[in-house]
């Protein structure tokens, strides 16, 4: 029903076009395993959206060899059409990303929903970051992918059904994301993180990956009253141990997400906890909205950081292996907010020790942040924050959370590079 569903949309547009399809927990799966039955259906088109690393593995461009795909992140499962020029990668933040859906080209699209209600509406359910604004776009033909597993929550946006030329339904499981073990080392980030959130109120962001996860995990354990508020372009399932434990404050809208992704156990919370708030990116990661919060503590993790407090998010080894999504909107946020926090956290080492992450200098291709970006920055061995400080106190602050196998080696090239500047 699928295939022929889309067959019809794309008569809408013959020939080549450009098509939007939702990431992260919206990722029509279902669609995918339809074009790969009848691949045909897929020549010559062009997929646009924001599918994130860790969350979504579909790589549309394999689907016809004259499939092509543009996205701000690269990962692992589009490696292989990146390097044979199928997919053009556009570097940009989250907020830019939302902008460009609202203005950039776009022939069609294809976004899941929820069963209809009584009223004739349904609802993008727990996937709300971009699909809003191609829908409000009516210059463009859109297939609704109906999909009973898709949670409606109180608080979420809705479109009537009429406003999709093409309907669909489908009983597909949604992509889920589960988390792994902890290494100890992000047990020490994740209390050094509680420590400085402390137990005074704040708004919390934080992304996915092991630095957030400890963190809520360190703040679910540490204890303290009901005072914390989250804002986040995304939550996952440790937020439901920070519910449990008491830490979240019992009110409509004091989780607001773009996006819900991670277990069932979290799809069911989100469709009956009047808590969660679903709003799309220019909510999510607008500046002016996260200035305004009092106390945004942004949590986020990069790969590296270098003595000029520069930090890369996006490359290892030289090669691309994601992007810069919100982590600028949400620092800036945070640094523009009352009493806010811009966090970056980061393990001191990789290849069991042998590598540091705190470097003397980043490549050229490699600054994902620039220095004035850069506040606290966190490693199992401390935190430091930046904001003030000159070149030369910056330095001495991040070699002092470096392994202690490595600190000698970065202040030998500390003192050669300090020549130089």
């Amino acid at each position: 029903m699928i295939a022929k569903a889309f067959a019809q949309l794309r008569a809408l547009k013959p020939g080549p076009a450009r098509i939007y399809i939702a990431g992260c927990s919206g990722e029509p799966v279902a669609l995918a395993d339809a074009l790969r039955a009848e691949p045909e259906l897929a020549r010559d088109l062009t997929f646009v959206g924001v599918p994130v690393p860790g969350l979504n593995r579909t790589d549309w461009t394999s689907l016809h060899e004259t499939a092509r795909a543009e996205m701000p992140f690269l990962y692992g499962d589009m490696r292989a059409a990146f390097d044979a020029g199928k997919i053009r990668l556009r570097p940009m933040h989250y907020s830019d990303s939302y902008r460009d859906m609202v203005s950039r080209q776009i022939d069609l699209a294809v976004v899941m929903v929820s069963p209809a209600e009584a009223d004739g509406r349904v609802s993008l359910g727990v996937s709300a970051d971009f699909s809003g604004a191609v829908l409000a776009r009516t210059d463009i033909p859109a297939m609704a992918i109906v999909n009973r597993n898709m949670p409606a929550p109180a608080d979420t946006p809705r479109v009537p059904l009429s406003r999709f030329a093409v309907v669909a339904e489908d009983d597909t499981p949604l992509v889920e994301l589960t988390e792994s073990a902890l290494p100890p080392t992000f047990a020490q980030i994740g209390e050094t993180i509680a420590g400085l959130v402390g137990t005074d109120a704040a708004c919390l962001q934080f992304g996915i990956g092991n630095v957030q996860q400890a963190a809520l995990k360190a703040l679910s354990e540490a204890g303290g009253p009901a005072n914390l508020r989250i804002h986040s372009g995304l939550v996952t399932d440790p937020v439901l141990g920070l519910i449990d434990a008491g830490r979240v404050v019992d009110e409509a809208g004091a989780i607001l997400t773009g996006v819900a992704m991670g277990t069932q156990a979290l799809y069911e919370r989100v469709a009956r906890d009047h808590r969660f708030r679903f709003r799309a990116v220019d909510v999510t990661h607008g500046i002016d909205v996260l200035a305004g919060i009092k106390r945004f503590v942004a949590i986020n993790s990069v790969l590296e950081v270098d003595l000029f407090g520069q930090a890369n998010a996006e490359f290892m080894k030289g090669r691309q292996v994601s992007g810069t999504g919100g982590l600028a909107n949400f620092l800036r946020g945070a640094a523009a907010s009352k009493g806010g926090m811009p966090i970056i956290a980061l393990p001191s080492t990789a290849a069991k020790g042998t590598v540091s992450r705190i470097v003397p200098r980043l490549g050229p291709e490699a600054v994902s942040l620039p220095r004035s970006d850069i506040s606290w920055v966190v490693t199992e061995h401390g935190a430091i924050d930046l904001r003030g400080a000159h070149i030369d106190r910056r330095a001495e602050y991040l070699i002092s959370i470096a392994d202690p196998a490595h600190r000698n080696a970065l202040m030998a090239a500390w003192a050669e590079m300090r020549r130089a500047v």
